[in-house]
């Protein structure tokens, strides 16, 4: 599973990354442990409101799905992750596979491996530093306590796709995020077909995630009541006595 990432790539960056057309909603801080229920920037093509043609935009949606039959918000921070086998069937994520898929962009994520004493946090990345496009899907959840005027009526949220972790991923855990290549990343955001088999079918062409991963130290798994102890660049520092490094040689 994925359940904490670093994203902190710029806007501007992120439009030229991804084609990005237009750029909406507030602006999320940088961040190097993002945590669920967090908000972070998504990649989306949807058809403005008096528009005929798609559009490309960057917008902002809380980390943990909600979806849009939810009677309340709750849930939302145990969704993060949705399983390549059954997101196209299982009804929290089947309607979102067909008609709301998106990118959600990465710098790399944190995974634990677990020893015989300790759960040892890694930072898994791309080799060449290149921006992670992981798949997901967003939903739009109607906050019933609201009036029509409010206009935080509307909850945007979102979930990363995960699949069965390969090779030297797989030993530090079982699942890893699914990464869009570039040349199918038009396709995979393009929903308008409304066809959760088409997206089923798009994953199936999707390679297995070839990272690098390296030990950090503990601050990055820190917590408090109320979200995560620890932000900044110092937690995807390689730890500086790393246990069984040897083991993660990619050479």
């Amino acid at each position: 599973m994925c359940g904490r990432y670093v994203s902190v790539a710029a806007d501007s960056d992120l439009v030229g990354e991804f084609d990005v057309d237009a750029v909406l909603d507030e602006s999320v801080p940088p961040s190097w442990n993002v945590a669920p229920t967090d908000p972070v920037r998504i990649v989306v093509q949807r058809v403005p409101k008096g528009a005929e043609d798609p559009q490309r935009q960057l917008r902002t949606a809380r980390w943990g799905l909600v979806p849009s039959w939810s009677k309340d918000a709750r849930g939302g921070a145990r969704m993060i992750n949705a399983r390549v086998e059954t997101v196209t069937s299982k009804p929290a994520f089947a309607a979102a596979a067909a008609r709301r898929r998106c990118i959600i962009p990465a710098l790399g994520y944190y995974e634990w491996q677990q020893r015989e004493r300790a759960k040892v946090p890694h930072f898994l990345h791309d080799a060449d530093g290149q921006t992670l496009a992981m798949a997901g899907l967003y939903e739009l959840w109607r906050d019933p306590t609201k009036p029509d005027d409010d206009p935080d009526r509307w909850l945007v949220t979102c979930t990363i796709i995960t699949q069965q972790a390969t090779d030297l991923i797989g030993e530090i855990h079982d699942r890893s995020p699914v990464l869009v290549p570039a040349e199918l990343r038009a396709e995979w955001l393009d929903c308008a077909a409304d066809d959760a088999g088409r997206a089923q079918r798009l994953l199936e062409l999707i390679p297995p995630a070839r990272l690098e991963p390296y030990v950090v130290g503990p601050a990055v798994g820190a917590v408090r009541i109320n979200g995560v102890r620890n932000d900044g660049p110092e937690l995807i520092e390689p730890a500086a006595d790393p246990p069984g490094q040897l083991s993660l040689d990619l050479g």
